[in-house]
């Protein structure tokens, strides 16, 4: 999640730095091959962070890499706002025109060779600095990865059928329309050819829930009365029909979904079919399905070529009148394509289901009483998480590894006035980063309280940012203590 965050922050500088705007800027005050090594270097930078997801083992040596990538950043923003109000102070003497107002600019810091001159040492330190850790990233065994944003696809893991129904909250209802369309018959009558099967299109943006309502449906018991045979295949990015037939046949003969007398030959026939061509492999799949009322799953699809859906829809279709295909995708359009009856649009889950799943993942049983301003902090994350279970999920579990918090992150809450009343009883707090709360109006009074606190970052708080500033702020006395203190408007 921190190389995300920090990922997130190059990519906004990057193209800050790559636009028409700046590069004129840039130009014009003279340091523009400065800012150009300056992005080509943090180019580098961001695809080394890509790769650091993948080096677990080394986290905590990573995490601070990451935190000196990220005030860098920073440090890099506020050059580019200087940029930016230098320019509006061009225009305004511009417009103005008074000999006086050109005089008292020319000897002020605002002057055109005084600025290039500071920018362009902040510009080197910056570049320097990025440099170095950019180099640093070669000692963790990081590698570049090119970026091509037009084919970018996160590819996530295999999924399979089975789901612990009594862990999941919210989709009684969900699985209840699910199976009601099941239990229909094609919506232009079941009969011949295409007719014999009806696919019905779960469609949802990622970490929804899709894959997990398609695991309710299938292990309900009323699908064994519905269907002689049930099968689940994972498409995901990549619509390779023999991998998909292989999967197919494999779930067909599984232990999971037949009878324990089937066990052994449907792991025999698993273990032969990897050496079957795809003349025999659709051979097979036919002969599996023939005559059979089925229910098949196809989780996860991104394919969005219409020739190859109906190529493996033209091998699948030979089981009886009112077999069904259950498939999941975040695309509507892919849906549409592929469904014979509209879309089930899944919905994000209601605010008490949401924190009864943060709580489940983010404590013990019972062991929520245990920490009332965690769970405070629980019910601020759960709104910001839009009902989307994954996150709630992903949250969740940080919370649980870090019950002891030492860093609280608080950002981009346009609407927050005031800070939590609990903050001040998170006496082992170390770190508190406060960002982007313009209408934060005040500090909890007794901050003083916060004696372990070591690092308080406040950035794009308007009225904390005047109420902190050293000796003259009213809050001054109340944060004096802490060691080291940085806020900018």
């Amino acid at each position: 999640m921190a190389e995300k965050f920090v990922f997130d922050i190059a990519e906004s500088l990057l193209k800050k730095l790559t636009s028409y705007a700046y590069q004129e800027v840039s130009r014009a005050y003279g340091v523009y091959e400065d800012l150009r090594q300056f992005k080509d270097t943090l180019t580098i930078v961001r695809c080394l962070l890509l790769d650091a997801e993948e080096k677990k083992s080394q986290q905590h040596m990573l995490h601070e890499w990451l935190r000196q990538i990220r005030n860098i950043c920073y440090d890099a923003e506020d050059v580019l706002e200087g940029f930016e109000l230098q320019n509006k102070r061009k225009q305004v003497v511009k417009v103005s025109g008074s000999t006086s107002t050109k005089v008292h600019h020319f000897f002020s810091s605002s002057n055109p060779l005084a600025f290039r001159i500071k920018m362009a040492h902040q510009i080197k330190d910056i570049r320097d600095r990025l440099d170095k850790v950019a180099s640093d990233g070669t000692k963790f065994g990081l590698a570049t990865i090119n970026i091509d944003h037009k084919f970018v696809v996160q590819r996530r893991e295999m999924t399979y059928p089975h789901v612990d129904a009594p862990s999941v909250f919210g989709r009684e209802s969900d699985r209840e329309e699910i199976i009601k369309l099941l239990k229909q018959p094609h919506p232009h009558g079941d009969g011949d050819s295409d007719k014999s099967l009806c696919v019905i299109p779960i469609v949802g943006i990622g970490g929804l829930g899709k894959t997990t309502l398609a695991k309710l449906v299938i292990n309900d018991n009323r699908m064994d009365d519905l269907f002689q045979l049930k099968m689940w295949a994972c498409v995901s990015d990549d619509f390779d029909i023999k991998q998909i037939i292989t999967q197919i046949i494999n779930s067909a003969t599984s232990s999971i979904f037949t009878s324990a007398s089937a066990t052994t030959s449907g792991l025999a026939h698993q273990e032969n079919i990897s050496n079957l061509d795809i003349v025999q492999l659709v051979s097979l799949l036919r002969q599996k399905l023939y005559g059979q009322k089925f229910l098949l799953v196809l989780d996860d699809i991104w394919n969005d070529d219409r020739a190859k859906w109906l190529e493996l829809k033209d091998l699948i279709k030979v089981g009886a009148p009112g077999s069904k295909i259950v498939v999941t995708t975040r695309s509507n359009a892919i849906a549409l394509m592929m469904g014979d009856v509209p879309p089930y649009v899944l919905e994000g889950l209601s605010p008490k289901d949401c924190l009864s799943l943060f709580l489940k993942w983010a404590f013990k049983e019972g062991e929520e009483t245990k920490h009332p301003n965690l769970v405070e902090i629980g019910k601020e994350i759960v709104k910001k998480c839009q009902g989307v279970p994954l996150a709630l999920r992903t949250l969740g579990s940080s919370l649980f590894s870090n019950l002891d918090i030492k860093t609280l992150v608080i950002m981009n809450l346009p609407n927050l006035k005031m800070l939590p009343v609990f903050l001040t009883t998170m006496t082992r707090l170390k770190r508190l980063y406060i960002y982007d709360c313009p209408l934060l109006l005040s500090l909890a009074s007794d901050m003083h309280r916060l004696t372990a606190l070591e690092d308080l970052h406040i950035r794009g708080c308007p009225e904390l940012y005047r109420k902190c500033q050293p000796q003259s702020g009213e809050y001054w006395p109340m944060i004096a203590h802490i060691k080291t203190i940085v806020i900018r408007n």
